[in-house]
């Protein structure tokens, strides 16, 4: 690290802190040409996600609309705010693996369906109703269908 006082490479950390939520690390350095005292701040660097909409609009990923609609689909279900928060927290995990900086909304759309399919029947079909646009009564009873389907080959 470069003093900014002298511009001398030769440093050492005196004092390594982070911060409550670990997102930032403080580091006091010493020069040892000048012997003076910096602070530098080292920060996780993060990749913005756009997200590419169905009719190809883009607008930036946005965790807090992932868990309305989680909580939407989750409402009056016997589901813990904290299990929502912590399935938001995989999802978006997963979406940053994705390793790229665009993403479509239907792969996101996706990754929801996978997980709510686990956690909740009731608010995976109630999700996916939205997500899939059921126009009418055969489309929601295909999906039904599907999951009594999966339902049987897990027993089996």
């Amino acid at each position: 690290m470069k003093c900014p006082f002298c511009g001398s490479e030769e440093t050492k950390v005196r004092d390594k802190r982070e911060t409550e939520d670990s997102i930032v690390t403080r580091r006091r350095r010493e020069c040892l040409s000048c012997g003076k005292r910096f602070t530098t701040y080292e920060r996780i660097e993060t990749v913005e996600i756009t997200v590419v909409k169905k009719d190809g609009r883009r607008e930036h990923f946005d965790r807090n609309k992932m868990l309305t609609g989680l909580l939407h689909a989750c409402e009056k279900r016997p589901i813990s705010r904290k299990s929502i928060e912590e399935l938001v927290e995989k999802m978006e995990a997963e979406v940053k693996a994705l390793d790229t900086t665009e993403v479509n909304s239907k792969d996101i759309g996706e990754i929801v369906i996978k997980h709510l399919r686990k956690l909740d029947k009731v608010a995976y079909i109630r999700f996916a109703s939205v997500y899939k646009e059921f126009e009418d009564i055969e489309s929601f009873q295909k999906e039904l269908n599907k999951i009594k389907k999966i339902k049987e080959v897990m027993k089996e």
